[in-house]
């Protein structure tokens, strides 16, 4: 548990307060923050570490310097992650940890007490294998940089932003700890939010949205409120090669309001081969991409924060293995990477697939387009899912792939991860 300080600087990390006038993301900012958070020195930020802790107090001391509104509870809010998945493991699975969180006041008296959440997971796998794709790098460090430092560092750079011109509604800035433990944080925030739900508008997402590359963006939930993916389009000044998707759920806190009937909107910049690994370090980061990103994310943000009704919320059915969930995800591994990007596709298209895991050796390769697993058809990710985690490590199953436009049936020996 951390007791925040809000007097002395962090040792080694200068801290800038406000500067109003700024109007354009400060991308030399926003790598020097995912640098920070995924220094060796924090050693991952695993929910229950040290390392997690001084992240927290990272932000707390951020959003301090900004004179940032805190919540009634302050900046911090403590709670305990119980997870499920480390107990049935046999591991400590009661973890003392914390969100994060500041407010910047609208300006619109009759506005300001409604809100718009911008939010961002700050805690990694540390030194676990729990959840590794790289378990033979043994308890080496998971600096986490992209995943989610990058998105970390999103939230406090709007955090200047807003707080250098405000919003006729206010805005929430909140940084989720225990997300990769099963959304932890985000749930428990939603069960006790500083603010009341009703009152909040919409809630912002970012998770991984440090490798832009080729100008590709995806943004998650437009089908969450009628009136967001008119918003996104007009939002996109920059000519962003946006994928937008309507599903409210997915692996990543944006699930947890929507589950309260919040409108969400859940920024990404695609799964790599560092993802989860040792090697997802600040220098495979690109700031500039991200200043994209956040400036796109800002002027979404202020039409939101700005517009004079609310958005029409719309529900959508859970699929049936809902990818928000990470407690008790089976250990069978394939390998594959999906192309997120691919929305349209009746199938799981690859970007690629890992070195040496057994879709490699399987044949499998960037391009094809999963339609059937062990006997299972597949037309969508969870689809996918569900298909893979019906069988166990060690097991060989029939793949059938579309290739070049012609069905390719190619055997797999599943692993572990």
């Amino acid at each position: 548990m951390i007791a925040v300080a809000l007097g002395p600087a962090l040792s080694g990390c200068a801290l800038t307060g406000p500067r109003r006038g700024a109007a354009s993301p400060d991308t030399t900012a926003i790598r020097r923050d995912i640098a920070y958070l995924a220094s060796d020195a924090l050693e991952g930020r695993g929910t229950g570490t040290a390392g997690n802790d001084s992240a927290a107090a990272y932000i707390a001391r951020r959003y301090d310097a900004l004179r940032l509104v805190p919540p009634a509870v302050g900046y911090v809010q403590p709670f305990v992650a119980n997870s499920m998945a480390l107990a049935h493991a046999g591991k400590p699975s009661t973890l003392p940890t914390q969100n994060v969180f500041g407010i910047v006041r609208g300006r619109d008296p009759l506005l300001r007490d409604e809100y718009v959440i911008f939010g961002a997971h700050f805690d990694h796998l540390g030194r676990s294998t729990d959840g590794a794709l790289d378990p033979a790098a043994g308890d080496a460090i998971r600096n986490g940089a992209d995943d989610n430092a990058s998105g970390t560092a999103a939230v406090m750079e709007l955090a200047r932003l807003f707080d250098a011109h405000p919003a006729k509604r206010s805005v929430l800035f909140v940084n989720f700890s225990g997300e990769e433990l099963g959304l932890l944080g985000s749930r428990w925030f939603v069960e006790h939010s500083p603010v009341p739900l009703a009152r909040v508008v919409a809630m912002i997402n970012f998770d991984m949205i440090g490798r832009l590359r080729d100008d590709k963006l995806i943004v998650y939930g437009v089908a969450t409120a009628t009136e967001l993916r008119s918003i996104l389009d007009s939002a996109n000044t920059d000519r962003l090669r946006l994928t937008a998707q309507g599903d409210g759920y997915g692996p990543s806190d944006h699930s947890s309001f929507y589950e309260k009937s919040i409108p969400v909107l859940h920024f990404f910049t695609d799964l790599h081969d560092d993802y989860h690994t040792a090697t997802d370090d600040v220098e495979k980061i690109n700031a500039g991409g991200e200043g994209k990103v956040v400036a796109m994310a800002e002027r979404v943000g202020r039409a939101l924060a700005d517009r004079p009704a609310k958005l029409t919320f719309v529900r959508t059915a859970a699929p049936a293995q809902a990818m928000s969930g990470r407690e008790g995800s089976s250990s069978t591994y394939l390998g594959s990477v999906p192309d997120m990007a691919a929305g349209e596709v009746k199938g799981v298209r690859l970007s690629g697939v890992r070195p040496g895991s057994p879709a490699e050796e399987a044949g499998l390769r960037a391009g094809d387009v999963i339609v059937e697993l062990g006997g299972k058809t597949v037309k969508d990710l969870y689809e996918y899912t569900n298909a893979l985690y019906a069988h166990q490590p060690g097991e060989e199953v029939m793949i059938v792939v579309l290739r070049d436009g012609q069905r390719v049936e190619l055997k797999a020996t599943l692993g572990r991860r």
